[in-house]
């Protein structure tokens, strides 16, 4: 999958994160989309990693759970890193 597929990807994926949490999470949508793309490229990378799971089609319900549950970690994290730094 080339890089600006995987970046559309990104992108929905941090969409359907910021759905799914519930919830206000630091940050606009543009922070989230962000993050989602980040996650999806750290999702892909451990779902390739540790499970194998092939990431070579775009439309394969593989690649988007793993992009999707990598931008709902990301996004946890980073509402737990701004939640910490706004009370200090």
């Amino acid at each position: 999958m080339g890089f600006i597929a995987f970046l559309i990807l990104g992108l929905i994926a941090g969409a359907i994160a910021k759905a799914i949490l519930p919830g206000r999470q630091g940050g606009g949508w543009i922070a989230t989309l962000v993050l989602g793309v980040i996650g999806a490229l750290i999702g892909g990378w451990v779902g390739g990693a540790l499970f194998d799971v092939p990431l070579e089609k775009f439309w394969s319900i593989q690649t988007w759970l793993v992009a999707i549950i990598g931008s709902i970690i990301v996004l946890v994290i980073y509402g737990f890193v701004t939640r910490k730094s706004s009370r200090a």
